[in-house]
């Protein structure tokens, strides 16, 4: 199994919130795109709560999260991988998120897309390292049906934490 290895974060000038996925999927790693599967809902989930129109264009996508200063990164930085469950994460590496906070102290908000980025986020960093930043958990926009799983319309209303932050 070769290791995998999350992407660079996006990062606008000054980002309120940082959105941590825990590692991109197969497609999302093929790509090169956060998000990258179709069948993923982040995308369509944060153009309804930001009231911008459908993109498709991964680079407007990435723009329209610049505009409204939110950062994307993931928990894990490096791990092994079969599939693109996060289940099957092993033997992970978590990013540096301390000093993404220490450099952009402009973040308030961690928002953590689905359970394993918030579990993995608690399990590597205490409060004291997340400087004081607000940490939250939201239902996961993956296609993978969890026992979790909310409708699209609950995951958009649970979504709107952020609007708060932005």
């Amino acid at each position: 199994m070769e290791k995998l290895s999350s992407f660079q974060p996006v990062l606008p000038k000054d980002p309120k919130v940082l959105i941590l996925g825990s590692m991109p999927g197969k497609q999302s790693l093929q790509r090169q795109e956060y998000y990258g599967n179709p069948r993923n809902q982040f995308w369509d989930i944060l153009l309804t709560i930001l009231q911008e129109p459908k993109v498709i264009d991964y680079t407007q996508k990435l723009q329209v999260c610049k505009k409204h200063c939110l950062a994307l990164w993931d928990t894990v930085g490096t791990c092994y991988r079969a599939g693109s469950l996060d289940a099957n994460i092993k033997d992970e590496t978590p990013n540096d998120i301390p000093s993404l906070l220490h450099k952009y102290p402009s973040i308030k908000l961690i928002a953590c897309n689905g359970g394993k980025s918030y579990q993995l986020l608690n399990k590597y960093f205490k409060q004291e390292h997340l400087a004081q930043v607000d940490v939250v958990k939201l239902p996961s926009t993956s296609p993978i049906p969890g026992k979790y799983t909310k409708r699209f319309v609950d995951k958009v209303e649970a979504w709107k934490v952020i609007l708060k932050y932005i």
